[in-house]
């Protein structure tokens, strides 16, 4: 599988470019960096591939494209993916309605792969808090600790948002109408039935995240912690090799791991 890795000079970028060259079946055959970089015409590693700022024509040469960016550079190359029908997998967080939507109506025509976090073990958690908060019930307050490095720019994660999302579809209540995200001052007893969210920030933090279910007398802390942004990049090439037996659609991990 041809596979094109956008930012492909950050971090994430790197480390996605070295997996992919080790994965058989997969080859990494070009990356994206936005115009005017210093990076545009760089060496991906071994791969025999260069960083390149012309979408049109790496598109042109590739089946799919892995995409850890920034919402800004994630909805303009869905765009591209529709109409060349492939598969875009994409790990970007921070995206709001309207640029969930306009990826949704992408999907119509590529094959989209969405989550807020790629890791299998972290997928398989969010299993774990669906299913906990159904069998729970609002006796047991839910809250959402995260912690990831100090240069992360979105708050919560996320991940956090999926854990959370997770959980709402447990309880069958509405995330956007249940959400704490702030506390600060005198706000009274905490609402029966809210979520609410903890961000801590700092150091190299990959990302620690924990459930808590507060009941009365006991609680229930379901947690993963990410050593290596290896995890996400693995997670990542598996999405995209799966994708590419499915139809057009918008599928999340849950789908490429058989959890839905």
């Amino acid at each position: 599988m041809k596979l094109a890795i956008a930012g492909a000079g950050g971090r994430m970028g790197r480390v996605l470019t070295e997996v992919v060259h080790a994965t058989p079946g997969c080859t990494v055959v070009g990356g994206l960096e936005p115009p005017g970089s210093v990076l545009v015409g760089t060496p991906m590693g071994k791969t025999g591939a260069v960083i390149s700022d012309d979408v049109a024509a790496l598109f042109k040469t590739i089946d799919g494209l892995i995409d850890f960016t920034v919402p800004a550079a994630t909805l303009s190359l869905v765009e591209h993916s529709a109409r060349a029908g492939i598969v875009h997998v994409i790990g970007t967080t921070g995206i709001d309605a309207a640029g969930e939507e306009k990826i949704r109506d992408a999907a119509r025509l590529a094959r989209i792969v969405k989550s807020g976090n790629m890791s299998l073990g972290l997928n398989i958690l969010a299993s774990l808090v669906r299913r906990a908060a159904a069998a729970l019930g609002e006796e047991f307050d839910i809250e959402i600790l995260e912690m990831h490095h100090r240069h992360k720019i979105d708050a919560p994660s996320g991940t956090a948002l999926l854990l959370a999302k997770a959980a709402a579809d447990g309880r069958g209540i509405d995330l956007a109408r249940h959400s704490v995200r702030v506390r600060d001052g005198h706000m009274g007893a905490r609402p029966v039935g809210d979520i609410g969210f903890a961000t801590l920030r700092g150091g190299s933090v990959v990302g620690d995240h924990t459930v808590v279910f507060a009941g009365a007398s006991e609680r229930i802390e379901l947690s993963h912690r990410a050593e290596s942004r290896d995890l996400f990049a693995y997670g990542a090439v598996k999405a995209a090799l799966w994708a590419r037996e499915q139809k057009p659609g918008f599928y999340s991990m849950a789908g490429v791991l058989g959890l839905e």
